[in-house]
């Protein structure tokens, strides 16, 4: 299969030669360009976007969405496309590095809290909106953790997520649910229209390992039930996850609430030399583990990688961030 012949002799040969040079850098944009060759003539008369700008624009195509079938396809799509556009950008040498990594992330913002408001509202027509026992509606927080979190994500990053609600409560609808059932509810269909294996491919990978207790703990957690894992349970490798967390869907007023109640998990009040101490044995563990698996001259985890690198400037944000 190949691009249409005709489309692409209707283009300028300047973007003739520039199409050329991208697609022999990528594969996956030969394949998808092949599928959807409408999307040629947009590549042809793209520019940035402005801040907000790609959130705006899939809130709004997601938000018309009518049944679940077409979410799942206009979903995909929606990821193909905008990434099509992203890699177009940056192989083509139209965009920064800090415009590419932004869009990127941006991208999953715009698709997580689209996906998640388009079931919130679905599932509060069948079990009514969930309250706390004051009354006051509650909505799903989603923390984007990793290179997520830190805007650092690539093309083919998984998204590692982590759910949490404010309060404890009912739903208010003739079939009630406790709040955490229903965001769990709600947290398994965002994961799933973003993650399920379809005729379209999928939109995300999601790793929701990164909660508390991991794999077998809750899939939603309230504020009360999130502060005391970390206070009684949190391990020293997640002060270094938390460092990258933020709110990249939900209330960002509630959200803030609840990264100030798990700030002293993550940073002590006093100069925390022995984080120190404490990356040095996450490391000597890492470099087991990466040389047991034949990656010691892996670019991520080998000797002088990426995750070394990262460690050096985490360390002095958890001695100091308590103070500074």
């Amino acid at each position: 299969m190949a691009i249409d012949e005709q489309l692409i002799s209707e283009l300028s040969p300047e973007f003739q030669q520039q199409l050329a040079g991208v697609l022999a850098c990528s594969p996956y944009l030969q394949e998808q360009l092949e599928r959807t060759p409408e999307w040629l003539g947009d590549l042809a008369d793209t520019s940035t976007y402005t801040e907000g700008e790609l959130i705006q624009k899939i809130a709004t195509e997601i938000a018309i969405i009518e049944d679940e079938a077409t979410l799942m396809h206009r979903v995909r799509k929606i990821r193909h496309r905008e990434t099509v556009r992203i890699a177009w950008r940056d192989l083509s040498r139209m965009a920064e590095l800090t415009e590419v990594m932004r869009d990127v992330s941006d991208l999953a913002d715009a698709l997580v809290g689209s996906v998640l408001d388009w079931w919130h509202e679905r599932l509060c027509l069948k079990f009514g909106v969930p309250h706390s026992r004051d009354g006051i509606p509650q909505r799903l927080l989603v923390l984007g953790m990793g290179k997520l979190g830190g805007h650092e994500l690539n093309f083919s990053s998984d998204i590692d997520l982590i759910f949490a609600f404010p309060e404890s409560g009912v739903t208010d609808g003739r079939k009630q649910l406790d709040n955490q059932t229903f965001f769990t509810r709600l947290g398994q269909k965002l994961i799933n229209t973003l993650g399920q294996m379809t005729g379209d491919g999928f939109a995300y990978r999601v790793d929701m390992r990164l909660r508390p207790f991991g794999e077998v703990g809750a899939l939603a957690l309230s504020f009360d039930a999130m502060e005391h894992y970390y206070q009684s349970h949190g391990r020293e490798w997640e002060r270094y996850a938390m460092i990258k967390a933020r709110i990249m869907a939900g209330d960002q007023q509630q959200g803030q609430a609840l990264m100030q109640r798990l700030r002293p998990f993550v940073y002590r009040r006093y100069l925390d030399y022995g984080a120190v101490e404490q990356l040095r044995d996450m490391k000597l563990m890492i470099n087991r583990e990466a040389k047991r698996r034949g990656k010691k001259q892996d670019v991520k985890l080998g000797q002088g990688g990426i995750r070394e690198i990262e460690f050096t400037a985490q360390v002095f944000q958890l001695m100091r961030g308590g103070r500074e």
